[in-house]
């Protein structure tokens, strides 16, 4: 099987964490197409994107969310791409930093090591006070587990409906890729109730004085 040449992001290394991220080979064996981490975050981060991990094109780019599903994801939050890719406002710390290969039925799910490796150590550099989006069930499993031990199953549609209730400071979300479409055609509330609250949320998170909720 061919690999990429292992390289960084092109979102450079700013400090130590950086560096280690980048230079990360934790689960290297079982990448397919080599390693490369695709990590956005600052100290001044107040808005947190957790989603699952790169696909082929941001692989390939290095940009995180570098494709359709990250422009749905931009209209979704109502944020322009050079508000987005500011990390000084934005960070982007998906479950797993490196593109995970296709299975199946897509992209495999990302890999295990780098959550438990790196989420405690990127969150603590950030401000307590911000607004964490949990983009679909990776990133809601994992959260809802640290937040509320032994809350049990629950899917991803259930978690989003009742978005009002999950903890404080988190907002789940469906992944936007090509299938929330058919999702969001069978949940119309997701438009009417979630997406204008999400807009209000990301909005006040992003002013100097927000303290989200």
């Amino acid at each position: 099987m061919n690999h990429t040449t292992d390289t960084t992001t092109d979102f450079r290394p700013k400090d130590a964490l950086h560096e280690s991220i980048a230079a990360c080979r934790i689960c290297a064996g079982h990448l397919p197409h080599g390693v490369r981490p695709v990590v956005q975050f600052s100290p001044g981060s107040r808005l947190v994107i957790v989603g699952q991990a790169p696909g082929s094109k941001v692989h390939a780019s290095g940009i995180p969310w570098d494709d359709a599903s990250g422009q749905r994801l931009r209209e979704w939050t109502g944020l322009e791409p050079e508000r987005f890719y500011d990390p000084a406002l934005v960070a982007v710390v998906p479950m797993g930093f490196c593109y995970p290969g296709k299975g199946s039925s897509g992209d495999l799910p990302p890999r295990r090591e780098c959550a438990p490796q790196w989420h405690d150590t990127v969150m603590a550099t950030m401000p307590d006070k911000r607004l964490t989006l949990l983009v679909g069930s990776h990133a809601q499993a994992w959260y809802w587990r640290k937040q509320r031990p032994g809350s049990g199953a629950v899917s991803m549609t259930e978690r989003v409906r009742a978005f009002r209730d999950a903890p404080p400071g988190f907002f789940p979300l469906p992944h936007p890729s090509w299938r929330s479409t058919l999702w969001m055609r069978r949940n119309p509330w997701f438009e009417e109730e979630v997406l204008p609250e999400l807009r209000i949320r990301v909005a006040a998170a992003l002013r100097d004085d927000a303290r989200p909720s």
